[in-house]
C-alpha cells in the first residue's frame, strides 16, 4: 500500500520526469511556432523560458502561492494552540514542523505547499480554525502534513507553473494569428507547403495543448488527495475527524475570496461554492467518496 513513508521519493522521481516532458513538449511547440510563423528566435526563446520557468517553479513557486493567497505567517507566541497541534502531528510523523500562516477569511479551508520538508508550509484560513472540533482540525492537519511527506506540494505547484506557460504560449500564438500574423508574404511551393501544415499544426496546438496540461494537473491533484486523506488518518488513528471535517468544509457555503483557478487544487477541498462543473474538470475527488473512503477504513 502506497503511504507517507515509500511516497517522497517516487513523486521526486515524478517531477522531474515531468519537468524534462515539459521541456521536451514546450522545445517541440516552439518548434512548430516557430515554423508556422517563420522565426526561429520563437524557438530559443521558448527553450530559455522553459528552463527559467521549470527551474524557477521548483525554488519560488510556494512564495508565488501564498503571495497569491494574501496568507501571513504566524508563530508559536501568536497562537499556541495551532502551533502545538502541528507540532504534535509532525513528531508522529517524523516530519520538521513546517512553517505556519494563516489567510483571513471565513471559509474554512486549508493547503500545504514548499518543495520539501524541510521547506514545507501549512496554510489555514481563519474560517478552518473557528468552524472545526479539535479532532477535525487534527485531521485536516494531518491531511496536509502528508502531503509534505509525501512531496505531493513539489510535484503540485511545478506542474501548476508549466499549465500556466503553456496557457501563455497557446494564448500568444492564436493572438499573433488572430491579428494576421500568419499572412505574409509567398514562399515557394514546397516552402509554401511545409509552412501551411505547421501553421495547422499550431494551430490546433493552441487549441489542445493547454486542456491537456489542464486535465493532467487535475487527475494528478485528485489522485493525490485520496492518499493524504488516508496517511492524514493513519498519522491521527482517527478517520472520522478528517471525514467530518471534509463534509463541514464542504456544507459550508461561502467560497473562499483569497482562490482562484491557479491555486485552487492546492486546497482540501473545493473553495469555489456552488458551481457544477464537469467530473473531468474537478480540482478534487466528490466529497462523498473520500468520506466514504476514509470510514471504510480499519486501523489497527
Amino acid at each position: 500500500m502506497a503511504t507517507i513513508y515509500n511516497q517522497a521519493d517516487k513523486n521526486v522521481r515524478l517531477t522531474w520526469v515531468y519537468i524534462t516532458g515539459f521541456l521536451v513538449f514546450v522545445i517541440g511547440i516552439g518548434y512548430v511556432f516557430a515554423g508556422a510563423m517563420n522565426n526561429s528566435a520563437i524557438l530559443y526563446i521558448a527553450v530559455i523560458f522553459s528552463i527559467v520557468m521549470s527551474f524557477g517553479s521548483y525554488w519560488w513557486s510556494d512564495k508565488l502561492v501564498l503571495a497569491m493567497s494574501s496568507a501571513k505567517e504566524i508563530d508559536h507566541e501568536n497562537n499556541r494552540e495551532i502551533y502545538h497541534l502541528v507540532e504534535n502531528l509532525c513528531i508522529t510523523a517524523g516530519l520538521p514542523v513546517p512553517k505556519i500562516y494563516i489567510i483571513n477569511d471565513s471559509s474554512p479551508n486549508a493547503f500545504a505547499t514548499g518543495r520539501d520538508a524541510e521547506h514545507g508550509v501549512i496554510c489555514l484560513t481563519t474560517g478552518i480554525i473557528e468552524k472545526l472540533e479539535k479532532a477535525e482540525l487534527e485531521g485536516v492537519i494531518a491531511h496536509e502534513l502528508s502531503h509534505i511527506g509525501n512531496r505531493d506540494i513539489l510535484l503540485s505547484t511545478v506542474i501548476v507553473v508549466m499549465v500556466g506557460f503553456v496557457t501563455l504560449m497557446a494564448d500568444w500564438f492564436r493572438n499573433w494569428a488572430f491579428w494576421g500574423g500568419g499572412r505574409r508574404e509567398r514562399d515557394n511551393d514546397g516552402e509554401g507547403q511545409l509552412r501551411l501544415v505547421l501553421m495547422i499544426l499550431a494551430i490546433v496546438l493552441s487549441i489542445l495543448a493547454p486542456i491537456a496540461a489542464l486535465l493532467m494537473q487535475l487527475a494528478i491533484s485528485r489522485k493525490r488527495e485520496f492518499l493524504a486523506d488516508a496517511d492524514g488518518a493513519l498519522l491521527t488513528r482517527y478517520p472520522e475527524g478528517l471525514a467530518r471535517a471534509l463534509e463541514k468544509i464542504s456544507a459550508d457555503p461561502k467560497p473562499l475570496s483569497e482562490a482562484n483557478r491557479a491555486t485552487a487544487h492546492l486546497f482540501i477541498a473545493n473553495p469555489f461554492k456552488g458551481k457544477k462543473v464537469s467530473s473531468l474538470f474537478q480540482t478534487h475527488p466528490p466529497i462523498e467518496d473520500r468520506v466514504a473512503a476514509l470510514r471504510g477504513m480499519e486501523i489497527s
